[in-house]
C-alpha cells in the first residue's frame, strides 16, 4: 500500500495532481487508515497512469472520465474528435504566432509593405523619429480606409521624398514643431511650405480629380487632430496657410480670396 507521495512518484505526477484529479472525481480518495494516512493500491497506479497519459495527450480533464469508460469503439471516437479540436487549436496557435511576428515587425503591424517602405525611407533620410512617428501614425488611420490606394498614394509620397526641399522641411518639423505660436520665423515657414505644395501639386491633382483619394472627413479630421496635438504651433501655422491661399491640412483646399493678415501679427 502506498502514500500519496509513493503513489504520486510511481504515476510520475506531483502530489498536487493527485488531489486535483480527486477533487475533479477522477481518481477515487481511500479512506484514512488507523494512523491517519491515506493508503493506495495498485488500482489507483493504473488509474492514475492512465488519467495522467490521457491528460498529457491534450485531452480535457472534463472528457478524461469518458475516455476511461468507454468501450473500444467509443474510445476511438472520441479520440478522433480529440484529434480534430487539438489540430483546430494549432491552427489557431500558429495563426497567434503570426500576429506576434507582426508584432515584432513594428511598423508592418498595421501599415502595408508600400507604406513600410516610406517610413523606412523617412529615417533613411534623418528626418526626426518625432516627425517619422506623426507619419506612420497618419498612414494607419489612411491605409484603414483606402487599403487599395495604397501604392499609388505612397508612390507619389516617395517621388515628393527624393526633392531635397521636402526632405528638409521634414527635418526642420522636428523644431517647428517646439516653437512658439508667435514665433516669428513661422511666417517664413509657411512661405517655404506653400512653395513646396505649389511645386508638387500636379500629381496630386491628378490623383484627386479622379475620385480615388477620398477620405471621408471623419479620418480628415482625426488626422488633422493628429498634426494639431503634436504641433503646438499648428493653428496659427493653419491660419499662415489660410493667408497664403490654403485651406486645410490632410485636405488642402486652395481659395481664391485668401483672408488678409493682421497687421500686428504679420504675413
Amino acid at each position: 500500500m502506498l502514500t500519496i507521495s509513493q503513489l504520486a512518484d510511481y504515476a510520475g505526477v506531483t502530489v498536487r495532481a493527485v488531489r486535483h484529479y480527486h477533487a475533479k472525481g477522477l481518481l477515487p480518495e481511500p479512506e484514512r487508515d488507523h494512523s491517519g494516512y491515506r493508503r493506495y493500491d495498485a488500482a489507483a497506479v493504473v488509474q492514475l497512469i492512465r488519467i495522467r497519459t490521457l491528460a498529457e495527450a491534450g485531452v480535457p480533464l472534463s472528457r478524461v472520465q469518458e475516455l476511461l469508460e468507454a468501450d473500444e469503439e467509443q474510445f476511438a471516437t472520441a479520440v478522433r474528435e480529440i484529434d480534430r479540436r487539438l489540430r483546430a487549436e494549432i491552427r489557431e496557435r500558429q495563426q497567434h504566432r503570426a500576429r506576434v511576428a507582426q508584432l515584432a515587425a513594428g511598423d508592418s503591424l498595421a501599415l502595408p509593405p508600400e507604406a513600410v517602405a516610406y517610413v523606412d525611407r523617412l529615417r533613411e533620410l534623418g528626418v526626426p523619429q518625432r516627425v517619422v512617428d506623426m507619419e506612420r501614425d497618419a498612414w494607419i488611420l489612411v491605409a484603414a480606409q483606402l487599403p487599395d490606394q495604397m501604392g499609388p498614394l505612397m508612390a507619389l509620397k516617395s517621388a515628393q521624398l527624393e526633392t531635397p526641399a521636402v526632405t528638409e522641411l521634414y527635418r526642420d518639423m522636428v523644431d517647428v514643431a517646439d516653437w512658439d505660436a508667435d514665433d516669428p520665423r513661422l511666417p517664413a515657414f509657411a512661405d517655404r511650405l506653400v512653395a513646396l505644395i505649389e511645386e508638387s501639386s500636379e500629381g496630386w491633382e491628378d490623383y484627386e480629380s479622379a475620385g480615388e483619394f477620398a477620405l471621408d472627413d471623419g479620418v480628415v479630421a482625426l488626422l488633422d487632430r493628429i498634426f494639431l496635438d503634436s504641433v503646438p504651433v499648428a493653428p496659427r501655422l493653419l491660419v499662415l496657410l489660410e493667408q497664403r491661399g490654403y485651406r486645410g491640412w490632410t485636405r488642402l483646399e486652395r481659395i481664391d480670396c485668401p483672408p488678409e493678415a493682421p497687421a500686428s501679427r504679420g504675413s
